[in-house]
């Protein structure tokens, strides 16, 4: 007979401790600060200002919840217009940036040419400029558009930082696809943008839905450029809009504050639970090879 495998416990090991320490307790605090956010909101957008006000109570919990905030949010602001407006400005702006970016990243992926990787950097630099240094000179340049304070001038503005960064992740992505295959299509009779097309787009969709994804969730959250390109109501997105319009000098609304905060979010949060695995698999991708 066999000698009985010793146990784990025989080394001194002990999994159950062991996945505790290692496993739940990281994901724990994880948790924690990942959702730990919106869960104030979410209390602070369901207390009334008595209650919000009052220091006596505890701020985790909600003893009388009330939807007056988000009532006054969607009935004495311009929120829907608000979201209508960011909406379409990421929507377009979105579209615009895989038009140019995935053929673009595509070229500096399979074309030898000279200098190609100089302007492959060159294109990713420009996406680490920060807007603080540029919105001042972009003002000019949509005023000479006739652009100034019109909702318009976000759908040509934010492509200009959008771009960049999708050419550098889809060019990475389309480094990790097989070029036999596209070769083997051209060799059938396809031409090169043929083979892009049938070949190295539907391989590339994890990738693309990545950057659609990032693309979509910039420009909702974009803010400096949204603050001095436009100015009216009307033609604001959710995150100028709701700071703008509910603070006073030092006094802030923080129930129509945190209920525009969460409301705002929500579009981009259901983006991500659709696509996270397409997500991540498509940014580690572009990540790793690029």
């Amino acid at each position: 007979m066999s000698a009985p495998m010793p146990s784990a416990v025989a080394y001194g090991r002990h999994p159950k401790a062991e996945r505790w320490l290692f496993l739940y307790v990281p994901l724990g605090f994880a948790l924690v600060f990942l959702v730990g956010p919106f869960y104030w909101m979410l209390i602070t957008a369901l207390k009334s200002d008595s209650e919000l006000y009052d220091g006596t109570k505890s701020p985790l919990y909600v003893a009388r919840p009330t939807l007056d905030h988000f009532v006054y949010l969607l009935t004495k602001t311009d929120f829907i217009t608000w979201v209508g407006n960011t909406m379409m400005v990421a929507t377009l702006s979105t579209a615009i940036a895989l038009l140019m970016g995935v053929p673009a990243g595509y070229a500096l992926a399979r074309l030898r040419f000279r200098g190609s990787e100089l302007i492959g950097t060159a294109i990713f630099v420009t996406y680490l400029v920060p807007t603080t240094l540029l919105f001042i000179p972009m003002v000019e340049v949509m005023a000479s558009l006739h652009l100034d304070d019109n909702i318009w001038a976000l759908v040509v503005v934010y492509p200009t930082f959008l771009v960049p960064f999708v050419t550098w992740l889809m060019s990475g992505y389309f480094r990790t696809t097989p070029p036999e295959l596209e070769d083997c299509a051209r060799i059938d009779g396809l031409t090169r943008l043929g083979a892009f097309i049938r070949i190295a787009i539907p391989l590339a969709k994890p990738g693309i839905l990545s950057a659609a994804i990032f693309s979509f969730t910039l420009s909702w959250n974009e803010f400096i450029y949204a603050l001095t390109l436009v100015t009216a109501s009307s033609e604001r997105t959710i995150p100028v809009g709701v700071l703008v319009q509910l603070t006073r000098s030092d006094f802030y609304f923080w129930g129509p504050l945190m209920a525009g905060a969460l409301l705002g979010s929500v579009p981009v949060a259901l983006v991500y639970s659709f696509f996270v695995n397409h997500y991540t698999s498509g940014l580690t991708a572009g990540s790793v090879k690029g």
